[in-house]
């Protein structure tokens, strides 16, 4: 019985060294793997076919029907990131209440759809450190209304998707994980409209998505696909509707669609 003692013991210690030397290796290629700029993450691990495609909303919603309508078919996992004031707008109750139903990952975009820096330099930041603590904390109580509290949503898209690396850093104190889309296709130009000297058709957004799959030698892989749940109604060229086309060529091409904890699980 003496001699077994050693055994029964290496037994338990040698799956614990194997997990310690697994996690040890796993934490920093994980983080190698992610694409950075300005401090927030805008691609995952390039080696797997996998892609995050995520939603924004503020002012207008009236495609999240037809979206949520769109991945339900295709059994499709995304992410909704939505304003204060999109959270607390009564007509938009249903569709929340709907889309964490379905199992899709539903975060904050800032509360009042604030603009953190100048577009012409991005390093001057337009938000005070307190005023942007403020919306942010305003756009969780909105979501808290359905349920979601901040440790089940640090994961955290910029209005206007434009930020600093200051705003990274005032994430970082607050445990929110900065994101961006991906660039190199116009989804996230879906907003624009005629009038615009940036508008962009559903057929140009569609395109840059097919041609920049086809050009990059990693494809989509790790890709973050940004489009908005609504438009300006003088936008009539919706490129959610052709949600069904995209998800259609996304699972034909071999990619798995999931949400952004999924792409980014575990560096909250």
């Amino acid at each position: 019985m003496l001699r077994k003692k050693p055994q029964i013991a290496s037994l338990i210690l040698l799956p614990l060294i194997f997990i310690g030397i697994y996690l040890a290796i796993l934490q920093p290629k994980r983080q190698s793997d992610l694409t950075f700029d300005h401090g927030a993450i805008v691609r995952a691990d390039m080696s797997e076919k996998r892609i995050a495609l995520v939603f924004t909303g503020h002012e207008f919603s009236e495609g999240g029907e037809f979206i949520r309508q769109a991945l339900k078919k295709k059994n499709a996992k995304c992410s909704f990131f939505f304003t204060g004031g999109f959270y607390r707008a009564p007509d938009n109750a249903a569709l929340v209440s709907y889309l964490i139903e379905d199992g899709h990952y539903l975060g904050p975009h800032s509360d009042k759809h604030l603009l953190y820096c100048s577009w012409e330099k991005r390093e001057e930041l337009l938000v005070s450190n307190e005023e942007f603590i403020s919306d942010i904390l305003d756009n969780y109580k909105a979501m808290q209304a359905f349920g979601i509290s901040r440790d089940r949503a640090p994961y955290f898209i910029p209005p206007y998707e434009w930020y600093n690396e200051t705003i990274a850093a005032w994430c970082r104190e607050l445990r929110l994980v900065l994101f961006n889309f991906t660039p190199g296709t116009l989804s996230h130009a879906d907003y624009t409209t005629p009038d615009m000297p940036n508008y962009k058709s559903s057929d140009e957004i569609y395109r840059s998505i097919v041609d920049y799959e086809k050009s990059d030698p990693h494809g989509l892989n790790g890709f973050i696909l940004l489009v908005h749940v609504g438009t300006h109604p003088d936008r009539t060229d919706k490129f959610y509707l052709r949600m069904d086309d995209l998800l259609d060529y996304l699972q034909q091409r071999g990619y798995v669609i999931v949400r952004i904890d999924d792409m980014l699980g575990g560096l909250d």
